[in-house]
C-alpha cells in the first residue's frame, strides 16, 4: 500500500509545533519552580536590568565627561552582575532552561519549514565565455589581495585585460569603465570593495553587458548575498570560462549607484570627517553626543510610501531588504531581484527609547519596511551620505530608488550560495498548526503569501526557474 509522505510530514510538523510551545512554557516554568518567588524577583530584576543597560548605553553615547564612564560602566556591570546572579541562585535550573529554550526554538523552526511559500528563486542562464572581458583592480582594497591572490596574473591567463588602479586613490572608474566599453568590452569586472563594484557595475547596467564580481576588498557584502567565496577570490574568476548569469536589481542614491546600502544621519556625518580614518572609535564617540541628540547636522525627514519617518538618528537604504527575523543572519540579503529597497530607520527620544528598542517586541523607535522609493529630505542643500561604505555629500533632496534586474551578473556555476534563512519563529502560527488535525495542517499550494513590511521581504515576483541568488547549496556540489 502507498504511503503519504506528505501526510506524515505534516503530522510531524504538528508535533513539532506542540513540542515547541510545551518546551517553551517548560523553559519559563522551570527557574520559576525552581526559585519559588525569589526566581520572580530574579527575572523581573533581569528585565529592569536589561533596561538600565540600555539606558546606560544611550547616555554612553550621548554624554561627555565623567558621567560617560560612569555610565559606561553601569552598561557593563549590570548585566554581568545579573548573569552572575542567577548562575549563582538558578545554577541548574538556568541551563535547563536554556536547553528548553533551545529546544523549543530547534522543534518550532522545523514546524514552521515549507508552511511559508518555500524560498524565492531567479534564473540562471547559461551563456558563452566572454570574447574581451576587461576587469578594473584596485590593489590596495582587502589589505592587498590583488596582489595576494596574484589575481591580474590568473584574470590575464584566463583571457581578460586587467586594469590596474595605480597609487593615490584620484581615480575615476567610471571613465576607466566606460572606455572599456568603447573599446569592445562584452564584460565588465571589478575586484575591490562595494564602493568600487557599483561604480563599474553601473557603467555594465548601462550598456547591459554582464558585470563580474571580484571579492577582493574587506567586507564585500555584495558578494557574499550572491554566494561567492569571499575567502578566495582568485575563485570568482571561474566565472569566465565556466559561469552562469543572474539578473539582480540595482540601487540608486541620486545619481549614485549602490551594489549594497546608502546610510544617511549620525554614521554618514561620522564618515565624512577626516579624523575618522585613523581614529574611529575616538571620532565617534566626541561627534555622537551632538549628533544624537540633534544639536549637531540636519533634521531629515525619509519618505517611503505612504510612511514619514520625521527627525531620525539614522536611515539605511538596501538594495533589497536585509533579514530581520534571524539574529545570525543580520546584515544578509536573502535576494538580489525583489524590486524593492529595504529602509531600515532609528528614532529614539532618550534613555526611555533606547530601553524600549531592546524591550519592547515591536518598539516605536524603529521602522522596519520595503519601498520602491525612498526620499530623504532635510533642512539643508546639501546631505551626507555614506554610498557602499564611502562618504559623499549629495544634493538634497536624495531620491534613492531601485533599478528591477537591471545588472546582468555573472557568476561561477559553482560556488558556496547562500545559506536560506530558517523560518521566523511566530508563536501565533505555531498554536495554530499544532491545534489543527489531520490534513487542516497543510499549506495551501493555491495561495501565496502575502507582501509583509515588517518581515523585511519584497513582494511576490512570479514563479521562477533554475536556483538562488547564491546558486546551488553545498549539498548540491
Amino acid at each position: 500500500m502507498a504511503v503519504d509522505w506528505s501526510e506524515r510530514g505534516y503530522h510531524a510538523q504538528r508535533w513539532a509545533a506542540r513540542g515547541a510551545l510545551a518546551a517553551a512554557a517548560l523553559a519559563v516554568a522551570t527557574p520559576l519552580v525552581y526559585g519559588g518567588l525569589r526566581g520572580l524577583l530574579l527575572l523581573a530584576s533581569g528585565v529592569a536590568g536589561l533596561g538600565l543597560s540600555a539606558a546606560a548605553v544611550w547616555w554612553t553615547l550621548t554624554l561627555r565627561g565623567p558621567l560617560r564612564w560612569v555610565s559606561a560602566l553601569v552598561a557593563v556591570c549590570v548585566p554581568a552582575g545579573l548573569l552572575a546572579l542567577f548562575a549563582v541562585t538558578l545554577f541548574w535550573a538556568l541551563l535547563v532552561s536554556l536547553a528548553l529554550w533551545g529546544l523549543a526554538v530547534w522543534s518550532g523552526r522545523y514546524a514552521l519549514r515549507g508552511t511559508g511559500g518555500g524560498q524565492a528563486h531567479v534564473r540562471e542562464r547559461r551563456l558563452p565565455p566572454p570574447r574581451k572581458p576587461v576587469l578594473i583592480m584596485n590593489p590596495r582594497s582587502g589589505g592587498g589581495k590583488v596582489g595576494r591572490f596574484r589575481l591580474r596574473e590568473k584574470a590575464e591567463r584566463l583571457g581578460a585585460r586587467v586594469v590596474l588602479l595605480g597609487p593615490g586613490g584620484q581615480h575615476d572608474v567610471t571613465e576607466l569603465a566606460r572606455a572599456a566599453v568603447a573599446d569592445g568590452a562584452d564584460l565588465l569586472g571589478a575586484a575591490g570593495g562595494d564602493g568600487t563594484q557599483a561604480l563599474v557595475a553601473a557603467v555594465a547596467a548601462e550598456h547591459d553587458i554582464p558585470f563580474l564580481v571580484i571579492s577582493a576588498g574587506t567586507r564585500n557584502h555584495f558578494a557574499l548575498d550572491l554566494g561567492l567565496d569571499r575567502g578566495n577570490p582568485a575563485a570568482c574568476l571561474d566565472a569566465l570560462t565556466d559561469g552562469v548569469e543572474l539578473r539582480v536589481d540595482l540601487g540608486f542614491a541620486g545619481d549614485q549607484p549602490f551594489v549594497n546600502n546608502a546610510s544617511f544621519g549620525a554614521y554618514a556625518a561620522i564618515v565624512q570627517s577626516p579624523a575618522y580614518r585613523d581614529d574611529k572609535i575616538g571620532t565617534s564617540l566626541e561627534m555622537l553626543p551632538d549628533l544624537l541628540t540633534g544639536q549637531q547636522g540636519p533634521r531629515l525627514v525619509a519618505r517611503a510610501g505612504d510612511t514619514t519617518l520625521t527627525a531620525p538618528q539614522a536611515v539605511l537604504v538596501s538594495n533589497n531588504p536585509y533579514r530581520t527575523g534571524d539574529p545570525f543572519g543580520l546584515g544578509r540579503r536573502e535576494r538580489l531581484d525583489s524590486a524593492v529597497l529595504g529602509v531600515l530607520g532609528v528614532r529614539l527620544e532618550g534613555a526611555v527609547g533606547a530601553a524600549g528598542l531592546l524591550l519592547h517586541p515591536d518598539p516605536s523607535g524603529l521602522t522596519v519596511l520595503t519601498a520602491p522609493e525612498v526620499l530623504i529630505e532635510a533642512d539643508v542643500d546639501r546631505i551626507e551620505a555614506g554610498v557602499d561604505g564611502e562618504a559623499m555629500v549629495l544634493p538634497a533632496p536624495v531620491r534613492c530608488r531601485i533599478a528591477p534586474g537591471a545588472l546582468r551578473v555573472r557568476v561561477p556555476r559553482r560556488r558556496p550560495g547562500v545559506a536560506p534563512a530558517p523560518p521566523r519563529l511566530d508563536w501565533r502560527r505555531l498554536r495554530k498548526l499544532a491545534a489543527t488535525v489531520g490534513r487542516t495542517a497543510a499549506p495551501s499550494r493555491r495561495h501565496r503569501p502575502l507582501h509583509s513590511a515588517s518581515s523585511g521581504t519584497g513582494p511576490p515576483a512570479g514563479p521562477r526557474e533554475g536556483t538562488r541568488p547564491g546558486g546551488p547549496r553545498s549539498g548540491d556540489q
